[in-house]
C-alpha cells in the first residue's frame, strides 16, 4: 500500500519529503540579520520560523543589580548586546535579546557555579515567579533601535532535594536564567505557566516577529 501512494505521489509531482518555508513569506528582509547572542536556544528559536541569520556574540557582561527594575535591565542589556555587534558592522539588522528572572525583589541571571545555581532552584521551589526577556532590533548604519519587553509567570512545584542535585548532575543550569530550562528536563519541575512559553525559554518569538515587522516599515519609510 505504501508504494502504490508514493507512486502516486510522484504522479501528482508530490513528494514525501518537506521543507520549511522561509520567513520570507511572512516578511523581507532588506539586509542581512544578525543574532547578537551565543545562546543555542534562541538560535533554534529563530530557525524554527525560517529565519536566516548569523551569529555574532556580544561581548557586553550582564552586571544585574535590584537597584532596577528586571523589565528595564533586561532591555537595557539587550541594547548594549545590540549596538555592540552593530558597532562592528556597515549594513545590518541586529538583533540582542536578554532574560532575567524575577523573584520576591530578587533578579536571578545566569547562575556562577553549581552552588549558585542549587540556591536559585531551591529559592524557586514551590513558588512564582517571573521571566522577563528584553528585546531590541538596531539597524545598522542608520542607527535606529526599535526595544520591547516580554513578561511570563512561571509556577514551580515544591523540589526535593534530590531532585535538585539529579538536574544539576545531568543538565547544564549554568548557561540559564534562573538556572533551569524549560525546555529540557526541568519542565517537570513547572507547575505551570501564565503567558508566552518561548519567553521562557529564551526569546519571546510572536512578540519579536510583530515589532520587528514595525521596525523594517520603518527603516524603509
Amino acid at each position: 500500500m505504501v508504494n502504490k501512494i508514493d507512486s502516486r505521489q510522484k504522479r501528482a509531482g508530490m513528494t514525501t519529503k518537506t521543507c520549511k518555508p522561509p520567513m520570507s513569506l511572512f516578511l523581507h528582509l532588506p539586509k542581512p540579520l544578525v543574532l547578537a547572542s551565543q545562546s543555542p536556544r534562541r538560535a533554534q528559536l529563530l530557525r524554527q520560523v525560517g529565519l536566516e541569520f548569523e551569529v555574532i556574540p556580544s561581548r557586553i557582561r550582564e552586571q544585574i543589580t535590584d537597584h532596577d527594575p528586571p523589565e528595564k535591565q533586561a532591555v537595557q542589556f539587550a541594547v548594549e548586546k545590540a549596538t555592540d555587534v552593530a558597532s562592528r558592522l556597515d549594513n545590518h539588522i541586529v538583533v540582542g535579546a536578554d532574560t532575567i528572572v524575577y523573584l520576591e525583589g530578587r533578579q536571578l541571571g545566569k547562575p556562577a557555579d553549581l552552588d549558585e545555581a542549587r540556591a536559585m532552584l531551591e529559592l524557586l521551589s514551590g513558588k512564582m515567579h517571573i521571566v522577563h526577556t528584553g528585546i531590541a532590533i538596531a539597524d545598522t548604519p542608520s542607527g535606529k533601535t526599535l526595544t520591547d519587553v516580554e513578561s511570563t509567570k512561571v509556577s514551580f512545584r515544591a523540589l526535593s532535594e534530590e531532585e535538585i542535585e539529579n538536574y544539576l548532575k545531568w543538565d547544564n543550569p549554568i548557561d540559564k536564567a534562573g538556572a533551569y530550562g524549560i525546555q529540557d528536563r526541568s519542565a517537570l519541575f513547572v507547575d505551570k505557566i501564565e503567558g508566552c512559553y518561548n519567553n521562557v525559554v529564551g526569546f519571546p518569538l510572536t512578540r519579536f516577529y510583530v515589532r520587528l515587522r514595525e521596525f523594517l516599515n520603518g527603516i524603509s519609510a
